[in-house]
């Protein structure tokens, strides 16, 4: 298969109307080609590109930037000589200084196909901007790596954040260039937009469904963001970053599992399949210790959930991540009822609302938690409606 960058390259036709455009590029470490060249280098070797500046998104062009809330800087790329703009840095949302640099950017951002994963909010930024401006905006497509199933509440308005970039539910089931006109759409945003699809993406295709496995080479988006399985599991274990639980951070397998020094995972997994087995369906949860190196509870013997997804009983369909990992929040109220859970701090620059709910858009999955008396069957109701109204929603921009 070919992916949005790939067709750029190899299809002069595509090009042409680049030609006598100055031409931006907004990237990270996972914009390479199939041969793993940086789409930077590649486009700039082409000849046929004025390329004038770069942009990086959260974790900084290089990926270097290893938690949230750690800004990088701007900087000059001392091989192309061209100023590369951060965009999470002094500033979330492209200046006027910066818009100034080009008359088309390249938007070639590896996603990971969950609401909170930022790539998509910096999308949305550089649409908005570009619409203010003037300026086109394409966008190389590149597969969804967890597919297209649905699932999560939706946003509710008046939460949107930087974790939350519109009312889509956690597993959104698009592709960033999918979603980029939705944006458009749902913003009525007059911009130049255009996609540059890709070539041969299945989505149900075993084994990656999603993820060309076998294929394409991971690299990883972001510095968490290992492998297609921590993709799978994310749109479920990013709610533990509102925890006072460790998310693995720390340890090779991060975003994965999660568990604390004074948990019994053990007791967890019984606990969750007594409140709700058919939640666990399509992996396999296995209780485990680790020992975090940094992040919370660094350097102390925790107790925790490993969720695998790379077994060969893994069942695609049935997965569903955002449940289990609320059903281990409920399960940890039930076995430990005073256990401080919900963790109070700035998060992604909001300091007035709980992290659990920005990240879930809402303050609905920890009221259903803290609830003594809500079923699974309670949460189940809420989120069914939002998925059904959001695949009807989706059904005119899906592309493949």
């Amino acid at each position: 298969m070919k992916f949005g960058i790939d067709r750029l390259l190899s299809e002069p036709e595509l090009r042409a109307p680049l030609k006598g455009k100055r031409v931006a590029l907004l990237a990270h470490p996972a914009s390479v080609t199939a041969d793993l060249t940086h789409s930077l280098d590649a486009l700039a070797a082409l000849g046929d590109l004025e390329i004038t500046a770069a942009f990086g998104p959260q974790h900084g062009m290089r990926g270097d930037k290893q938690d949230n809330m750690v800004e990088s800087p701007d900087f000059n790329d001392p091989v192309h000589g061209i100023p590369v703009f951060s965009l999470y840095g002094a500033t979330r949302r492209p200046t006027n200084t910066m818009m100034d640099t080009f008359d088309v950017v390249l938007v070639d951002l590896q996603d990971l196909g969950c609401r909170i994963y930022t790539f998509i909010t910096t999308l949305r930024y550089m649409l908005e901007a570009a619409a203010r401006h003037g300026k086109a905006v394409w966008v190389l497509d590149r597969p969804n790596p967890v597919g297209r199933p649905v699932e999560g509440l939706r946003l509710r308005e008046g939460w949107e954040s930087f974790v939350g970039a519109g009312a889509l539910p956690m597993r959104h089931g698009l592709t960033l260039g999918e979603l980029g006109q939705w944006f458009i759409d749902t913003l009525k945003l007059d911009v130049e937009y255009r996609l540059i699809e890709m070539e041969g993406w299945q989505p149900e295709a075993a084994p990656g469904f999603g993820w060309p496995l076998g294929e394409r080479s991971w690299v990883n988006p972001s510095p968490n963001a290992p492998n297609v399985f921590m993709a799978r599991a994310y749109a479920g274990t990013v709610m533990v970053e509102g925890t006072t639980l460790s998310e693995g951070r720390g340890t090779t397998r991060p975003l994965e599992l999660f568990g604390a020094p004074d948990i019994g995972a053990r007791a967890l997994i019984a606990e969750m399949h007594a409140l709700a087995p058919d939640w666990l369906n399509g992996c396999r949860l296995r209780d485990c210790w680790f020992e975090p190196t940094f992040h919370k509870h660094a350097g102390k013997l925790c107790n925790g959930v490993q969720i695998h997804t790379e077994s060969p009983d893994y069942h695609h369909a049935a997965f569903r991540p955002w449940r289990i990992q609320a059903l281990a929040f409920k399960a940890i109220r039930r076995l430990y009822p005073d256990y401080p859970l919900w963790r109070d701090f700035a998060y992604e620059y909001e300091r007035d609302r709980l992290a659990i709910d920005v990240i879930n858009g809402s303050p609905l999955l920890r009221g259903w938690v803290d609830d003594s008396n809500a079923t699974p069957h309670d949460l189940d109701a809420l989120a069914l409606a939002d998925e059904q109204s959001w695949r009807a929603e989706r059904e005119r921009y899906l592309r493949y």
